[in-house]
């Protein structure tokens, strides 16, 4: 799957290193380890990042290298599989696991379709790996816009994962840089300072007991209205803030000498 990532041509639209973004937030493997020296080159190659943070990210591909897998994985699943705060779903930040993020996902699909980009069933529409997958198929002023679209909700998980000292934190600042959106980090920072944890046992058991009681009429009734966020991100095409979408070129990333 990590050799697949950098599979996109030069001549044509989209960027290789969405796809390198996209792969380090895949649960760890022996082929993700194994492909490192191929997504560092494709970072140090596209140029896209500053090069602060590119250097921090190929750090951070040189540890993938060297970790003891099983820890790696452990370490993933703490991080991603309990509670809800680090979610690589991104609608899941919005509307929950309720029914209210179903239009939103059902529109994010019909953009899929509509762009011939064929969908793994195993998993959601807004799982943010996927995402970056279909992102890196888009030209630079559709990734402009759909970065600028979620640009809360990216600020959101890069305090989240940054409280807990995740490398998995320079995925989302890197889509920020992108877009010279990086205050949406400290916008999201004391928010976050103050969350309670999520992923202790405690937690877990009152989240199945919410859920228990949350099927009713005025929760579908919620639904229709919270669709919103989906026709929303459905219509960016035609509400672009120029600034905040801006992608950075290859020429405004300072450049490294080497690795």
């Amino acid at each position: 799957m990590a050799d697949a990532a950098l599979q996109l041509p030069q001549s044509e639209p989209g960027m290789r290193s969405l796809r390198v973004l996209a792969r380090l937030l895949d649960y760890p493997t022996e082929a993700l380890q194994g492909a490192v020296d191929e997504l560092i080159e494709a970072l140090y190659v596209e140029r896209r990042l500053p090069a602060a943070l590119r250097s921090e990210l190929m750090d951070w591909c040189q540890r993938i290298a060297d970790g003891d897998l099983l820890e790696l994985q452990s370490e993933y699943v703490a991080l991603f599989d309990k509670g809800r705060a680090h979610s690589l779903l991104l609608f899941e930040h919005v509307h929950g696991e309720s029914r209210d993020r179903g239009q939103a996902m059902v529109d994010l699909m019909n953009e899929y379709q509509d762009a011939g980009f064929a969908l793994d069933a195993r998993e959601l529409p807004d799982y943010l790996p996927l995402f970056l997958e279909y992102l890196s198929t888009r030209d630079e002023a559709e990734i402009g816009r759909w970065l600028g679209e979620i640009r809360h909700i990216l600020g959101l998980l890069t305090a989240r994962l940054e409280e807990r000292g995740a490398d998995q934190a320079l995925v989302p600042r890197a889509l920020l840089a992108l877009i010279g959106a990086e205050a949406e980090v400290e916008a999201h920072r004391e928010e976050v300072k103050g969350e309670s944890r999520d992923d202790t046992p405690e937690a877990l058991d009152a989240v199945w007991e919410e859920e228990a009681v949350r099927f009713s009429a005025e929760s579908d009734q919620d639904c229709a209205l919270q669709s919103a966020e989906g026709r929303r991100l459905a219509e960016r095409k035609q509400s672009v803030h120029s600034e905040a979408v801006r992608i950075l070129s290859p020429e405004a990333a300072p450049r490294v000498t080497g690795r």
